[in-house]
């Protein structure tokens, strides 16, 4: 019984040594909440997806400000970062993106896509990165990098 007693005494001081140095070394999630968030918005459903898009990045960025936010695009879903390109109201597409490249949003473009509809990469938002492979990207933003994945 005293052999008990001792053996659950050093057990629990060990524990409670355990959790002050994981605790004064910042071990666990604690050290985490500093770092900012990663988010990839994939976009490749046309003008109303991107708009979709769009405000879910500015309501994203409204309460986690220093988020990091790439918006990687494909299919139809290049189509807003294409000049002259405007919403359903007639309002044009890059003033909301020169908008959030101001906030450090990044936008990325696919170059299969560009290649397979002929679009000139020239007629692509000025602000805009071309990538060899949207879809690519994502799985490399995910992998590597550890982005979450959204979808509006």
């Amino acid at each position: 019984m005293k052999n008990a007693n001792l053996l659950q005494r050093v057990l629990l001081g060990i524990s409670v040594l355990f959790s002050a140095v994981a605790c004064a070394s910042g071990g666990g999630t604690a050290g985490k909440s500093a770092d900012a968030n990663k988010v990839i918005y994939h976009i490749n459903g046309g003008l109303e997806q991107a708009s979709d898009g769009l405000r879910n990045i500015r309501n994203h960025l409204a309460v986690d400000p220093k988020a990091k936010i790439v918006v990687v695009t494909h299919y139809k879903g290049i189509d807003f970062l294409l000049e002259g390109a405007k919403d359903k109201n007639g309002n044009p597409y890059d003033a909301a993106v020169d908008d959030l490249v101001m906030k450090g949003v990044d936008f990325r473009v696919c170059e299969f896509t560009l290649k397979g509809r002929k679009i000139d990469k020239s007629r692509v938002h000025s602000e805009a990165k071309i990538v060899p492979s949207g879809v690519a990207e994502i799985g490399r933003l995910q992998q590597q990098e550890g982005f979450a994945y959204l979808k509006p």
